[in-house]
């Protein structure tokens, strides 16, 4: 049985390679603190998983957190430089062309196969992949897959090759690339301390009782504030359900469950598309993309944005009461 735990090796591994690759880099200015910081990302995903076995404390993950984000914050993390110039990577996008693709498109394709087909397969009374994990270990599989077939297509012999082009996209996109997954954590935190339950009294308190277009503003709007604040639509979901979504627009006006959320997860997704909390949506893309504005995304989403909101209030207003 393929375990998931293979894949979170696999994916340290991989870290910890290109971490030590950012130390030998002495065209990186900053090098060690590079290396330190992708190191001890790729060192906690494989601590982790004797964490969640409860073999290992928790608390030197934490730790790690810390000295990543004192690491990026203060400034101790750099870019090398490229192996390869922009001119060069355009020459060979115009050789290969719509092929550049195919691997990408890869990978969904055997996620798909693995999260329909594969999950149904067995080999000695136990199942291929491991249960309830066949998605995450599909998109595993899936970026394996992908990086044969790039390597097969582009006729590429050297694995490092890849691993070097890797560690540049990495050193591109720096510590922003983790700040969704650090936000959402963000959000998890708030819920459990009993963030939403205050600031759903604060709303519940001033919002009028019998008025339920007000109620599906102040929460679509209210998810859309708080992801543009949290940078992450699942960091601020559990703060806006436990303050109106749920006892206000479920529990008191009995609106269907499953298009309430469903909507107002939408709702913050438009909230998604405007903040440069959202790293890996707004600013990353800039940097890999090397625009002069790095707020262009945002500022040309922005007006899909609003009428996305507009859309989103009014389809659950019709819809989902």
């Amino acid at each position: 049985m393929i375990k998931a735990e293979w894949f979170y090796w696999l994916v340290g591994l991989s870290f910890l390679v290109m971490a030590s690759q950012m130390v030998t880099d002495r065209s990186n200015p900053k090098r060690y603190g590079t290396g330190a910081f992708w190191g001890l990302i790729g060192a906690g995903f494989i601590y982790s998983s004797w964490v969640v076995t409860k073999q290992a404390p928790a608390e030197p993950l934490g730790v790690a957190v810390l000295v990543m984000a004192a690491l990026a914050g203060f400034g101790f993390t750099g870019r090398g430089t490229p192996r390869t110039t922009t001119e060069e990577r355009a020459a060979s996008a115009a050789r290969f062309g719509n092929r550049l693709f195919v691997p990408a498109l890869t990978i969904p394709v055997v996620a798909m196969a693995c999260a329909i087909g594969v999950k149904h397969l067995s080999v000695g009374g136990e199942p291929v992949l491991q249960q309830g994990s066949e998605t995450i270990l599909g998109l595993g599989i899936g970026a394996v897959v992908a990086l044969v077939v790039g390597m097969v297509m582009l006729r590429e012999k050297r694995l490092s090759v890849p691993v070097q082009s890797g560690r540049s996209m990495l050193e591109a996109m720096g510590w922003a690339m983790l700040l969704p997954q650090m936000l959402a954590t963000l959000g998890a935190i708030f819920q459990v301390s009993g963030v939403g339950d205050q600031v759903g009294k604060l709303t519940t308190s001033v919002l009028p009782k019998d008025s339920l277009v007000i109620a599906i503003v102040v929460y679509c709007v209210g998810m859309f504030a708080f992801t543009i604040i949290m940078g992450n639509a699942f960091a601020a979901f559990p703060v806006m359900t436990a303050a109106v979504g749920w006892p206000v627009l479920i529990g008191h006006f009995h609106g269907n469950a499953a298009a309430v959320l469903a909507i107002g997860m939408l709702a913050g997704f438009c909230g998604t598309l405007v903040t440069p909390m959202a790293a890996n949506f707004n600013i990353v893309p800039a940097a890999l993309l090397e625009l002069k504005d790095q707020y262009g995304p945002i500022k040309a989403q922005l007006p899909t944005a609003g009428v996305l909101l507009g859309c989103n209030i009014v389809i659950m207003t019709l819809f989902a009461f």
